[in-house]
């Protein structure tokens, strides 16, 4: 049986804390940092670790061995407990999603750390956990205090961990360490035809070096597979006392307990039913003097490509951990310095910013050599039909899903841009475009999931969606192009953009009545086959390549695109919006029964929101497709406790009962679903109706700031998170139980990127109005202030290759707008929303007098003026 009554992956259940801390950070050189250090050297090869106050970290104290623990690189990445175990985790293979991986393969189960006989984690208790910047940090208190670090270096493909011990008395301590491999891909899955059973190879183990090496070599029996040679290296600089090798070697998890195949009994295991892995300890004497620190850095590394290229990697990990570390932590403090916010009157809000953009971040994967096949949803198992030399990506979510995915990366592309985050988001559209042209043979489809080893369970041509993701490609990379200006960049995706929509009208719309057919984001059961978020994001996709083209001057495509977009914005009100439901239908009937065609569907799913979240940009114009008084009916109703939960924004909303969840009188609309309501509250969705409410201007408290705030708890509230600082899948929710209390091999996602859309976006977008068009040489800068707020601010808020900073306020009857830009080179237009019913006094730029336009636009009634230098202090005396 597969975990999820589905043909497909199963669902991500998808549409589809202490806050400050104090660091304790191994920054100096450290013992195994460098190789000519030996346990028995002193003074300048063993220096103490540094203490630093830092508000980037966040630490938790209870309940540590019921937390995901995470690390990432762009190479590797590790997940255990936040005790310093590994329980087995993940359900895609169901126990073998968590340990330690380098894409396309696992490495380790686990690394376990003993003291004199006792475990870190089981008769050594963790005291606090630790999540910073780029690194985690777990304390432990005993005869001899521990701290351990672990990080990911990245453009490497390892994992650091560091033990800082200390003693108050001299002694030497016995220090072992238990790694069990368990080399294998993330593809085949446990339900799949070829299962992980049959991919999964035995491991075996060696002692090479003062290191443990495990290997799995061979070609597993079905078809196509291929010859494999997969290799990891586990060890320190410190030459150890003795080795042992060994089927076991979990530390405290040994014996282990195997997950059951499925059900959730025993709650807590170590391995899985198609674990082939082995063993090695190492053991080590450290002497330590009275009162001194003394940090042993430890590496896990491998490779797909054998035991000497595993070795490389090893070595480079060893080399000097300490200067690694500097490394990625200043890379973070980069990141951190731009978009910086500042919220006086959301410090909740200004937290999830800085911390959602190292959730951008840690998502980052590369992957090389992937061997592009249709597997069919599992079915099969083709030779490849080509191969893409390197792909780099924002993983979904960890640890079932950090691969590449169209539609998660669209929408994490809107927090990426606000975030300064341009590379990824580029690499991320040329790996969909690559893979998708090698699969598809050109047809201009995007493949919709694709593992690291180049497996696409779905998304090609053969199968009818998902059409949403080939619809957004044009509007994800117009949407990089305005905010970057890079015209190389445009035209690199530019014939494939057009091949995405001339792909939707000649594959997608059999009846030509111009709404696209296909799977979408909510995979539930009654939809009709023309789905709203499909038409409504093809409505967007058809103005932004229109855009693309006018800038290329190909009016050919620029007045196909442009006619296509006016028949369906012209229909559109009349198809999909439901009056009884008080909202826009979910999809409409199958288009081939002429006793229904084109009847509306309503089942009160999340998506009934993207009318009025999708911006569409028409010359000389923005707006949402939404009409200003529907979007003002639907978003009234989606604020009800029928569709709006504590954190956030139901997947699929109540009835008009109260055994169906409208309980606090609220007036559901009274249309009858045809699936029952699902409480579940994801990231996305409140992403979602955040940047809906955003664009109407409805920034008030019972509007965006309800939203905003619910993902921002479930990352940094101390009594929701699992993970501290990470953005989780799916917030605890009326149908679906916090993470915490479910086994590791039954939760969503500990850290989901794109959640960070309803966070980047409305605050750089929406509140502080950072607007550019880069592309056609221009930018604005309109802030809008949230009901209740006085001040907003931000800085370095990376544009093209410069950056703005801006700070809006109002004090008393003056309303302020002041903008710097930085290196933009494009006409800049500043200027600010009025507050509800506020009339203009007077308009001043830079102390004098200046002409000023009023723009009605669907945030409100905007002033508007040119800047005329690089600093612009607006000011609005209201009447």
């Amino acid at each position: 049986m597969t975990p999820y009554p589905t043909n497909r992956t199963p669902p991500r259940r998808k549409p589809v804390r202490k806050i400050a801390g104090v660091a304790l950070l191994a920054t100096a050189v450290v013992l195994a940092g460098n190789a000519s250090a030996t346990a028995g050297s002193s003074g300048t090869a063993a220096t103490a670790a540094t203490q630093a106050t830092t508000p980037s970290e966040l630490s938790e104290t209870t309940r540590l061995t019921d937390r995901r623990s995470l690390v990432v690189g762009d190479r590797a990445y590790a997940m255990g407990d936040e005790s310093g175990l590994y329980p087995a985790a993940g359900w895609h293979v169901r126990g073998e999603m968590g340990g330690i991986w380098s894409q396309p393969i696992k490495l380790l189960d686990g690394i376990w750390f003993g003291l004199d006989g006792n475990w870190l984690g089981k008769q050594v208790p963790a005291a606090k956990y630790t999540s910073g910047h780029g690194y985690s940090r777990i304390d432990y208190s005993g005869a001899v205090n521990v701290r351990r670090t672990d990080f990911v270096p990245d453009g490497i493909r390892a994992t650091l961990v560091g033990l800082t011990l200390s003693s108050s008395t001299a002694k030497t301590v016995k220090l072992d360490v238990d790694a069990h491999s368990e080399l294998m891909q993330p593809y085949p899955w446990g339900w799949t035809k070829p299962s992980a059973a049959d991919a999964n190879l035995p491991d075996t183990g060696d002692f090479s070096e003062g290191a443990l090496r495990f290997r799995e070599q061979g070609t597993p029996s079905y078809p196509n597979a291929t010859t494999h040679d997969y290799a990891a290296f586990v060890g320190s600089s410190l030459r150890p006392t003795s080795h042992q090798l060994g089927a076991d070697h979990r530390g405290p998890q040994s014996p282990a307990v195997t997950c059951p195949a499925d059900g959730t009994t025993p709650a807590r295991c170590d391995d899985s039913l198609v674990g082939k892995g082995t063993g090695g300890r190492l053991t080590y004497d450290v002497p330590l003097a009275a009162g001194q620190q003394k940090t042993i850095w430890f590496a896990v590394a491998g490779s797909d490509q054998g035991s000497r290229a595993a070795e490389r990697e090893y070595g480079k990990a060893l080399s000097n951990p300490d200067k690694l570390l500097r490394a990625k932590t200043t890379a973070r403090q980069q990141i951190d310095a731009q978009s910086a916010v500042d919220l006086p009157g959301d410090r909740l809000l200004q937290q999830s910013v800085e911390w959602s953009k190292q959730n951008l971040a840690d998502s980052v994967q590369e992957a090389r050599n992937l061997q592009i096949r249709d597997v069919n949803e599992g079915k099969d198992y083709p030779a490849p039909v080509g191969t893409v030399p390197t792909a780099r990506w924002f993983g979904a979510g960890f640890p079932d899903y950090p691969w590449l995915f169209a539609t998660d990366g669209e929408y994490t592309a809107f927090a990426a841009v606000a975030a300064g985050q341009f590379d990824t988001v580029k690499e991320h559209l040329r790996a969909l475009r690559d893979i998708s042209d090698l699969l598809n043979n050109r047809s201009g489809k995007v493949a919709h999931e694709v593992t690291p080893t180049g497996d696409v369970y779905f998304g090609s041509n053969q199968s009818a969606g998902n059409t949403d993701e080939t619809v957004k490609f044009p509007s994800t990379v117009a949407l990089l192009w305005r905010w970057t200006g890079d015209n190389k960049f445009r035209d690199e995706m530019y014939d494939f953009s057009v091949r995405n929509l001339q792909y939707i009208y000649k594959s997608l719309d059999k009846d030509s009545d111009g709404w696209p057919e296909g799977l979408a984001n909510v995979e539930r059961a009654g939809m009709g086959v023309e789905k709203l978020d499909s038409t409504v994001y093809l409505a967007r996709g058809l103005r932004d390549l229109a855009d693309l083209a006018a800038s290329k001057h190909d009016t050919k495509v620029q007045q196909w695109a442009t006619s296509r977009a006016n028949d369906l914005e012209s229909k559109f009100e009349a198809q999909w919006w439901v009056p009884a439901a008080k909202g826009y239908a979910d999809s409409v009937d199958d288009p081939a029964n002429p006793a229904n065609d084109n009847t509306p569907i309503f089942q009160r799913h999340w998506i009934g929101v993207t009318p009025m979240e999708a911006v569409l940009t028409r010359p000389g114009q923005t707006s949402p497709l939404a009409s200003a008084e529907h979007a003002k009916t639907a978003l009234d109703q989606r604020e009800t406790s029928c569709y709006t939960g504590e954190f956030g924004l139901f997947h699929t909303g109540s009835g008009p009962t109260s055994a169906e969840g409208g309980n606090r009188g609220d007036s559901c609309d009274p249309v009858v679903s045809q699936v029952q309501s699902e409480r579940t509250m994801f990231g996305l969705n409140t992403s979602i109706m955040a940047v809906a409410e955003g664009n109407f201007g409805r920034l008030g408290v019972k509007q965006q700031q309800r939203y905003t705030t619910g993902n921002a708890r479930i990352q940094l509230d101390p009594s929701v998170w699992e993970t501290p600082g990470a953005m989780p899948e799916i917030a605890p929710s009326p149908d679906s139980p916090a993470n915490i209390g479910r086994p590791f091999y039954d939760r969503s996602m500990t850290l989901q990127a794109w959640g960070a859309y309803g966070i980047l976006w409305p605050v750089v977008h929406q509140q502080l109005g950072v607007d550019p068009d880069l592309g056609h040489g221009r930018i604005a800068v309109v802030p809008q202030l949230p009901e209740g707020q006085q001040k907003v601010a931000g800085s370095n808020i990376r544009v093209g290759r410069g950056a703005v900073d801006v700070s809006a306020r109002l004090t008393g009857k003056a309303l302020s707008t002041e903008v710097t830009a930085k290196g933009i080179g494009a006409a800049l237009t500043v200027g600010a929303v009025l507050p509800t019913g506020a009339k203009v006094q007077t308009v001043t730029v830079d102390g004098h007098a200046a002409q000023y336009k009023l723009v009605t636009t669907s945030r409100g009634t905007e002033v508007q003026v040119p800047a005329r230098g690089a600093h612009t202090t607006l000011t609005i005396t209201l009447k």
